[in-house]
C-alpha cells in the first residue's frame, strides 16, 4: 500500500475510533438522571409492610424507564417479558440493574440483573424458594432475601449474600424474623428492615448488621403502632429518610428523617404539615427528594420532587391514572460502601458475648433488677441454661454460632424482669453489650468486667466441651 492509502486508511480508523467515543459518551450522559420506576395497577392499600408477603409479591408489577426532553416525558417498560417485578437498584458504575422478578405467573421470584446498555437481563439465582429484596454490594457481590421453608430456626425471609454470577450463595442472618426492604450504607453495613415472626410478630424495625452476617443491631424503631413503607436511603448530608405510619392513621405514609450518627434520638417529620400520603422516597444528590405521593385515596400516587429544607412539595414529575408509583430510583455513579473486614472463621464453632453489666437499662430500673444475679438462656424450643452473673453484672459466654438464642434477666426470686430480641453468633465472632436493656446509643464504660477474668460459660450448657480447630504455629 502507498504512503497516500496509508493516510487515508488511518484518517478514517481515527474518524471511526472517535465515532465510537463520542457515541459511548452521548449513551453515558443520556443516562445520567433517568429515573427508573416500579408501578402496580394493584390498589395501595394492600402494599403495607404489615404484611410483608404483599408488599413483596405484587401481581404484574412493571419496571419502567422515565425519560425527558425539553418538549416532552417518555415512558419504557424494561420489564415486558415477565409477569412481575420489582426493586430496581442501580450498580456504582450506573451500568447495571438489580431487580425481583417473576418470570411466569406460577414461577418463584428470582433476582435479575439487566445490562441498561443493551436492556438484556439475566438470571442470577436459581432457587425454588422466593428470592426478593435485592442489592449490590462492594466487589461483585450482592444481598437478597430468600423465603426459609420449614426452616428449623423458624425463619421467615432471612438474608443471604451470593457473588454477582449467583455462585458461593450464603445465609448470613440466623433468627427468627423476617427481613426485607435492605441496601448497604456507606459505612459498609446493611440497613434493612426486620420483624420477629417467631413464637409472635413484632413491630418492623430497622436493623444494622455487616455483610458476614456479624454485628447485628437496632438502628431505628419507631414509636408503639408505628410502621415502616420503605428501604431507608441515605442522603448526601448525613440523613436516612423513610416512609413511616403512627398508630393515629396507620395506613398514611409520612416522610421522615433521622439523623446517621443518632437515629434512636433525631426523628423529624417532613411532611408533618402536609395533607396526603407517602408511598417512597429516593434522595438525588442535589439536595432534593423524589417521593412517591398522592393528595387522597381517590388518587394514584404519583412521582413528586420534595424540598427537605423547606419541608415542601415542588412540581409532579409522573403520573399515571392506571398505576401506582411503588418505589423509584435514579441513574448516576454513587459512592461505593466501604468494605468491611470479616472475622468470620468456618473452622471456628462458636463465638463470644460479653456484657458489661446486666443492670444498666434505659427505663427505670425496678428494685428487683438491681439486685439480679443470674440470666436465663432461652433458645427456639428449649431453655439453654442459667448462668449466674459475677459480682459487677458482668457475664461471658461462648456460644454455639449460628443459634438463635434470647436472654432473659432474672431476679432474685426467679422471676423473669424482661428479654431482649434474638440475638445469633457467627464463627469466631466477638460481641460486647453494655447492659440487657440500655440505651443502645450509651458508650462503654471503660472497665475491665469481672466475668472476663474466668473462662466463658459454654452455652448450650449441656456440652462441656467444644472442640475447635487446631492452630499451628509455624
Amino acid at each position: 500500500m502507498n504512503k497516500t492509502g496509508t493516510t487515508i486508511l488511518s484518517f478514517i480508523l481515527i474518524a471511526i475510533a472517535t465515532s465510537c467515543i463520542f457515541l459511548s459518551s452521548c449513551s453515558e450522559k443520556n443516562k445520567e438522571g433517568m429515573i427508573i420506576l416500579t408501578r402496580s395497577k394493584v390498589k395501595s392499600n394492600s402494599l403495607y409492610i404489615d404484611n410483608s408477603d404483599l408488599w413483596r409479591y405484587i401481581s404484574q408489577a412493571q419496571i419502567v424507564e422515565l425519560t425527558s426532553s425539553k418538549s416532552e416525558a417518555s415512558e419504557k417498560i424494561l420489564t415486558g417479558d415477565f409477569y412481575s417485578a420489582r426493586s430496581p437498584h442501580i450498580s456504582y458504575d450506573e451500568n447495571y440493574l438489580l431487580f425481583a422478578a417473576q418470570q411466569k405467573q406460577n414461577d418463584p421470584w428470582q433476582i435479575w440483573e439487566m445490562d441498561l446498555n443493551n436492556l438484556k437481563s439475566r438470571q442470577i439465582t436459581s432457587s425454588n424458594e422466593n428470592c426478593t429484596d435485592p442489592a449490590y454490594l462492594p466487589l461483585g457481590r450482592l444481598l437478597f432475601s430468600k423465603y426459609s421453608a420449614n426452616d428449623t430456626l423458624k425463619a421467615g425471609h432471612s438474608l443471604y449474600i451470593c457473588n454477582i454470577d449467583g455462585s458461593n450463595v450464603k445465609r448470613i442472618t440466623f433468627n427468627p424474623d423476617t427481613y426485607l426492604a435492605s441496601n448497604a450504607l456507606n459505612d459498609g453495613r446493611i440497613l434493612t428492615i426486620g420483624r420477629q415472626v417467631f413464637p409472635a410478630q413484632g413491630a418492623p424495625m430497622y436493623m444494622v448488621l455487616r455483610p458476614d452476617g456479624t454485628k447485628s443491631d437496632l438502628f431505628y424503631k419507631g414509636a408503639e403502632g408505628s410502621n415502616l413503607y420503605s428501604p431507608g436511603l441515605e442522603t448526601n448530608t448525613g440523613k436516612i429518610v423513610f416512609i413511616e405510619s403512627d398508630k393515629s392513621n396507620p395506613e398514611e405514609g409520612n416522610l421522615i428523617s433521622i439523623n446517621y450518627n443518632r437515629p434512636l434520638h433525631s426523628r423529624v417529620n417532613l411532611s408533618k404539615e402536609i395533607k396526603g400520603d407517602f408511598r417512597s422516597v429516593f434522595p438525588q444528590r442535589n439536595g432534593r427528594f423524589l417521593v412517591s405521593y398522592r393528595k387522597s385515596e381517590s388518587e394514584r400516587y404519583s412521582i413528586y420532587e420534595f424540598n427537605p429544607e423547606k419541608k415542601e412539595l415542588g412540581k409532579a414529575i409522573y403520573s399515571n391514572k392506571d398505576y401506582d408509583v411503588i418505589e423509584m430510583v435514579v441513574t448516576g455513579k454513587h459512592e461505593r460502601p466501604k468494605k468491611l473486614p470479616s472475622e468470620i472463621d468456618t473452622g471456628v464453632k462458636t463465638g463470644l458475648l460479653l456484657c458489661q453489666d446486666i443492670r444498666i437499662s434505659d427505663k427505670q430500673t425496678p428494685a428487683s433488677l438491681s439486685t439480679s444475679s443470674r440470666i436465663k438462656i432461652v433458645g427456639i424450643d428449649s431453655t439453654l441454661g442459667y448462668v449466674d452473673v459475677a459480682e459487677d453484672g458482668s457475664f461471658y459466654l461462648k456460644v454455639m454460632a449460628d443459634r438463635p438464642f434470647q436472654i432473659q434477666t432474672v431476679d432474685k426470686d426467679g422471676n423473669v424482669y424482661g428479654t431482649c430480641g434474638w440475638i445469633w453468633l457467627r464463627p469466631n465472632e466477638r460481641r460486647g453489650c453494655i447492659g440487657c436493656h440500655e440505651d443502645p446509643e450509651i458508650v462503654p464504660g471503660n472497665k475491665v468486667p469481672l466475668a472476663v477474668k474466668k473462662s466463658p460459660v459454654i452455652i448450650p450448657m449441656h456440652i462441656n466441651k467444644v472442640v475447635e480447630k487446631k492452630v499451628t504455629l509455624e
